[in-house]
């Protein structure tokens, strides 16, 4: 038991003076980051192996391993031992410590000492009970030397608020670092074995592990996608809220935006903003306000290595003082586990039960697959007998779900429809996962589609759809003709219960044929009866419309269609669609002025060449032209919001989301609007439309040749519409052409806008929706841009000053426009560390410029190197 403790070292730390001076560090290495420092851009990696501890866990009469344990308990019993190399000169005492929370100093009595190169401790290890009322709990790695433990302690009760923040966030990272380690070694045993393979993987990696996946890297040649799909490793890290649950990662507030939007910058290099990249930048912030002149803290990473914990370092550990203290952070201390929230990729799907090694696809918890702490799963389901069957599952990444072993089932007594799920153990909690529909393949009868029995004819490959309950048994299917021959024949499952097949017809002969369908479970394939026909062509009608320059043909065979002609218009073949056994194909028009020029008229008798020299006839009908409007004016009636927006939008053309749109169309064909007369408004990938009419409103005549169409886009399309937008008219159900109109755009919500004096220091732009943000400027030119990631969702970033009191952006939605941004400046005055700093640089300057008149070649100051001149500060 520590009976007294001398905390006079580490009260000195907590003083108002060096507070401030840790927030101005803090805040010159934010603006160093603004500012492109590359020294400052990004954390030291940790690639500098530690100790191993050996950690156990004990709850009740249950046994875990630390790498399989997610959150401790109060009353859980560790037991600890470091393991050094038997080489080790350096004795480490090890303090193991409870914390209770940032604003409570835990007692002396939750120090746990532990001398790891004498005595009982050396040969036994530390066991240790976790008491009522703790949050956390970490192992201090310290070099022995004398009040070693003294000063261990008085820097934990010192400050518990930041040792808490530290062991979160080491247990954040560590989580996060488990995710990439895992992608990083499939991605490295796939690259040694078939690089080829890559491209189908890697997207389940990314899908299992939360990792963004660069997908310009699957384009590359198989030789090269390992390279480039492990670039900028760190940044690779999405967010996962499960994992944040686990380590309860406190990181909100104005600080974390700034380090965010730093993170964010493309001067960092990580582009997107990766939660791993701020907690190693958190960590390292909390534990350098650590350093004292006898010890300094330096954190460690903990990593899964069997039932051990492999130690990484960021910095190598110094034995002169300050000495190293490596910080370990054990699991969080919970009263209730976080379980996974593990879900099937497709809840519809069906599986099936009689495959060897059956793949359920899961996503939703990437902690599932990079760490042990679900273990003894299985997949639990019911036979006939309602007898319970446990089959082993174990988690692949690289498959993208748990691979389930149903060897057992062979003899066991199933129904046709099965339900199962996944369960076992998360930590020492008993978990219930995902449940899932299985089906045998003898309960399958296929049958072909309806519209695809008479629909099979020789000299092309055809293709037919097969229907069944379930799809997930298929292992191939084979084309057994007359004379017994079998061919293979390409296929894919399009839908549950339905596969696509293509059917290799080219030099078939007509007659019964037989589909061979091979499933997993069953010994013996399923026989579907098929016949296939002869060329049996037909040319059904012809339309287009009036001043059209191309129209549709339809029938069947039309792949076979040479041209069409109609009087001496000549139309040549376009795109061939087919659709329950019948063909339309498109007819172009080779003049497409004498096509326009053919008057409404029914009953036309058309010419139609095959491509064989055959000629046949079909009738032909020109219907009525398609409506026709002409746009008269727009106008753009603001809402209070965008009306109040700072943001000056420079072209007329551009319609901001929240306003009113309103424009005047003028009536060609036909001559006057008839009732039914409507309006479409889309998106130019018609993803959003909407119908305007006079009988919603959208529509006003102000008479028969004239409307005005009033368009309100939010409540139109929602807030997710963006970009150039078309309308066209539609008149007696008939769809008139497309025709440009505006585009839309959302804008950000920008509040202040806030510079320092010296112009070398970015400024900061604060407010909300800044994802829609392309980039800043301060000058029209839109030179030294800032550029703004994807979907960045924070509030505030670094701009450059503007040089005539306004900034220039362009906006996501269209950044071919730079618009200008109206928003006073608020000019922050030099911090007392600048001013000072300021007037050191200065005399020194003037040192350097004028020496003192006795000065001698040997005393003269030496010139400033070129690569550590500056500008001066303000």
């Amino acid at each position: 038991m520590i009976t007294s403790m001398n905390t006079r070292g580490f009260k000195s730390l907590t003083d108002s003076g060096s507070i401030a001076m840790a927030l101005r560090l803090c805040l010159l290495f934010l603006a160093s980051l603004a500012a492109g420092v590359a020294q400052a851009a990004a954390p030291a990696p940790f690639d500098l192996a530690g100790p191993t501890l050996d950690v156990v866990v004990t709850r009740g009469k249950t046994i875990l391993p630390a790498s399989e344990v997610p959150n401790l308990a109060e009353g859980d019993k560790i037991w600890i031992k470091p393991e050094f190399p038997a080489s080790q000169s350096a004795d480490y005492l090890m303090v193991a410590a409870f914390l209770s929370g940032s604003t409570n100093p835990p007692p002396e009595s939750w120090f746990f000492p532990c001398k790891t190169w004498t005595g009982k401790c050396s040969k036994e290890g530390l066991t240790i009970t976790v008491p009522k009322g703790a949050q956390q709990v970490l192992v201090l790695l310290a070099p022995s030397t004398n009040g070693d433990m003294n000063a261990l302690v008085s820097a934990v009760r010192g400050r518990p608020g930041a040792f808490v923040r530290a062991t979160q966030d080491l247990n954040q990272a560590a989580l996060d670092r488990s995710r990439l380690e895992r992608y990083l070694d499939a991605i490295h045993v796939l690259n040694q074995g078939d690089p080829a393979v890559l491209k189908e993987v890697a997207p389940l990696l990314a899908r299992s592990l939360a990792i963004k996946v660069d997908e310009k890297c699957l384009d590359k040649i198989p030789l090269l996608q390992a390279a480039c799909l492990t670039q900028g490793q760190e940044a690779l890290i999405l967010n996962d809220g499960h994992s944040m649950s686990i380590a309860e990662t406190l990181t909100s507030g104005p600080g974390a935006d700034l380090v965010m939007a730093a993170a964010a910058t493309p001067e960092l290099g990580y582009g997107v903003y990766s939660p791993y990249i701020a907690s190693v930048l958190d960590i390292v912030r909390i534990l350098d306000s650590f350093g004292t002149a006898q010890f300094q803290y330096i954190p460690a990473l903990s990593s899964q290595k069997g039932d051990k914990l492999a130690l990484t370092l960021n910095a190598a550990p110094s034995f002169y003082s300050p000495k190293s203290v490596l910080v370990v952070a054990l699991p969080a201390i919970e009263k209730k586990a976080s379980l996974p929230p593990l879900r099937p990729v497709d809840p519809t799907d069906i599986y099936c039960a009689g495959r060897s090694a059956l793949l359920l696809p899961v996503e939703g918890a990437p902690l599932a697959f990079s760490t042990g702490f679900a273990h003894d799963i299985t997949l639990t389901l019911s036979g006939k007998d309602g007898k319970t069957i446990r089959l082993p599952a174990r988690a692949d990444a690289a498959q993208g779900g748990y691979v389930v072993n149903t060897s057992s089932l062979q003899g066991a007594a199933l129904g046709d429809a099965v339900r199962a799920q996944l369960q076992g153990y998360w930590g020492f909690e008993t978990y219930q996962g995902p449940t899932f529909s299985l089906k045998n393949a003898n309960a399958n009868a296929w049958t072909l589609a309806d519209d695809d029995e008479d629909a099979l004819i020789v000299g092309r490959q055809d293709t037919v759809r097969l229907r069944a309950s379930s799809s997930s048994c298929v292992d191939g299917i084979m084309l057994r003709d007359p004379a017994g021959k079998e061919l293979k024949a390409e296929w894919k499952t399009v839908k549950p219960g339905e596969v696509e097949v293509k059917l290799p017809l080219q030099n078939a002969q007509p007659g019964a044929m037989t589909l061979m369908i091979t499933q997993s479970g069953v010994s013996e394939p399923h026989p579907v009866p098929i016949q296939v026909f002869s060329n049996a062509g037909r040319l059904d009608s012809f339309a287009m419309h009036a001043g059209d320059s191309q129209g549709t043909l339809k029938g069947s065979r039309l792949d076979e269609v040479a041209s069409l002609v109609i009087g001496a218009v000549s139309f040549a073949p376009g795109e061939l669609s087919t659709q329950g056994g019948s063909d339309s194909l498109t007819m172009v028009a080779q003049d497409a002025q004498a096509a326009a020029a053919l008057k409404p008229d029914n009953g036309i008798a058309a010419r139609v060449t095959l491509k064989d020299g055959r000629v046949s006839r079909v009738t032909a009908s020109i219907d009525a032209p398609r409506p026709k409007v002409t746009l008269i004016s727009k106008n753009v009636q603001p809402s209070r919001s965008s009306g109040d927006s700072n943001i000056q939008l420079a072209n007329q053309d551009e319609l901001p989301q929240d306003a009113r749109f309103t424009f005047s169309v003028r009536a060609q064909t036909p001559a006057t609007f008839p009732p039914d007369q409507a309006i479409e408004v889309a998106t130019a990938d018609e993803a959003f439309s909407a119908k305007l009419t006079i009988a919603n409103g959208g529509i006003r005549l102000g008479d028969a040749k004239v409307a005005l169409v009033t368009l309100d886009p939010v409540k139109a399309f929602g807030f997710s519409a963006f970009g150039p937008l078309k309308f066209r008219p539609i008149a007696n159900a008939v769809n008139g052409d497309w025709q440009p109109l505006v585009s839309l755009v959302r804008l950000p919500v920008l509040k202040e806008l806030k510079c320092p004096a010296s112009a070398e220091r970015a400024c900061k732009l604060s407010g909300s929706d800044l994802f829609l943000v392309d980039s800043v400027s301060g000058n029209p030119q839109f030179d030294q841009a800032v550029q703004v990631s994807d979907g960045f969702p924070g509030y505030s970033l670094p701009v450059p000053h503007p040089t005539d009191g306004r900034l220039y952006l362009k906006l996501r939605d269209d950044p071919s426009v730079i618009n200008t941004v109206a928003l006073e400046v608020q000019v922050l005055p030099p911090s007392p560390d600048e001013i000072e700093r300021d007037a050191a640089k200065k005399e020194a300057e003037r040192s350097r410029k004028e020496p003192p008149a006795d000065a001698s070649p040997s005393n003269a100051p030496a010139p400033v190197p070129a690569a550590q001149s500056a500008t001066p500060a303000p």
